[in-house]
């Protein structure tokens, strides 16, 4: 793309305004145009006349690139830009090069103004000056709804079961009543100097419990409507393909399969580097004079992802003891505990996410893994 016919457009977004900064070919001061925040129109008006006064100034036709950062406002804009016949980018704000003092002056003038360099350098080929966000389509979006949806219920449910079992132990009362017969259980509560529970305490006891049984039944209610829509699903559907898959393997659940295909393994990667780079479980490595070593994970990436994979790796232990990676794991530890065993669970689940990106891929069993029945893994 040619920049002397390119205009480029940078958009700060924020909650009340949009900063527009733009380059036309020829000027090398940017321009500023500051619109009302999520004024689609007015955005769309204002690069529809950047390009008219180019074409008009120059004699020819004129492309337009816009760029703006990824964070709340999800990927609707880059949709309706690219809607529009605009050429539209996703910046990943972290990945952009910024000076290391100790104190940087910070406006929106100047980081729409840093976008635009940063989109022009991007464009003429120097691919490591930033990260450019892959944009997933909207029923990738909206397939990865359910499993978000339920780690915040489950959030929920921890949060108020922490507070139930807070408010007892305040008392004296370990642990907490069980939903099934709570009102007999809380009659016979008895705080550690023998009291009954307060009378207000218990009013929020049973609001908590309220709370509570709502969550759950939620929770079930998602459960049940993604496994509906699980098996309704067309045969040839590739997602669903990978999901079944997975959940054939022994260890992996529902949601565990859910997460790494709709989270990871809906996108394409050229290597095994470029998939733990995604999930941020590569080690970064530190190199200076006579010093070469490596240091802890990235952390960059999809943190959902990440998570997972370190809990399947635990869970990979107990359900899957006579694997590979499990034989690998306890030849490594051994018998250690602490930092070093927690350090070997994520070098495992880097090995473990490659072979199953493999396995979901082209069909490769990692070996030694013992997987479920046809109908057990469907049921």
């Amino acid at each position: 793309m040619p920049s002397e016919k390119t205009v480029y457009v940078a958009i700060e977004l924020s909650l009340t305004s949009w900063l527009v900064a733009e380059r036309a070919p020829g000027i090398e001061k940017p321009r500023l145009h500051r619109l009302e925040g999520g004024d689609a129109a007015a955005l769309l008006k204002t690069i529809g006349d950047l390009r008219s006064k180019a074409s008009a100034k120059l004699g020819c036709a004129i492309d337009v690139v816009c760029c703006f950062e990824a964070g709340r406002d999800g990927f609707w804009l880059h949709r309706l830009l690219a809607a529009h016949g605009i050429a539209a980018y996703v910046l990943e704000p972290a990945s952009i090069l910024v000076n290391r003092r100790a104190r940087r002056a910070k406006t929106d003038r100047l980081d729409a103004e840093g976008m635009l360099r940063v989109l022009a350098t991007w464009l003429a080929g120097d691919r490591q000056v930033c990260s450019m966000v892959r944009v997933p389509t909207p029923d990738e979006e909206d397939a990865k709804r359910p499993h978000r949806e339920r780690e915040h219920l489950v959030q929920d449910r921890l949060r108020i079961e922490n507070r139930i079992e807070a408010l007892l132990f305040a008392q004296g009362i370990r642990g907490r009543p069980s939903l099934r017969s709570w009102e007999r259980d809380v009659a016979a509560l008895r705080t550690g100097d023998g009291r009954a529970l307060p009378p207000l305490l218990r009013t929020e006891l049973h609001r908590l419990r309220r709370r509570l049984v709502l969550v759950l039944e939620l929770i079930r209610e998602l459960e049940t409507d993604r496994a509906h829509a699980f098996e309704e699903a067309q045969v040839g559907d590739t997602m669903v393909g990978k999901i079944a898959a997975l959940q054939r393997i022994r260890g992996i659940g529902e949601n565990f399969a859910a997460v790494l295909a709709r989270e990871v393994f809906y996108r394409s990667f050229g290597n095994r580097r470029q998939l733990a780079s995604y999930v941020g479980i590569t080690p970064m490595p530190y190199q200076s004079g006579g010093m070469d070593r490596d240091r802890s994970i990235s952390r960059a990436g999809n943190p959902r992802a990440r998570t997972t994979m370190i809990q399947l790796a635990w869970l990979w232990l107990r359900y899957q003891p006579d694997s590979a990676l499990a034989t690998w794991f306890r030849e490594r530890v051994g018998t250690l505990q602490g930092r070093t065993r927690r350090i070997a669970i994520v070098a495992m689940a880097r090995k473990l996410l490659i072979a199953l990106w493999r396995y979901v891929e082209t069909g490769v069993v990692p070996d030694g893994i013992a997987l479920r029945a046809e109908s057990a893994a469907t049921a």
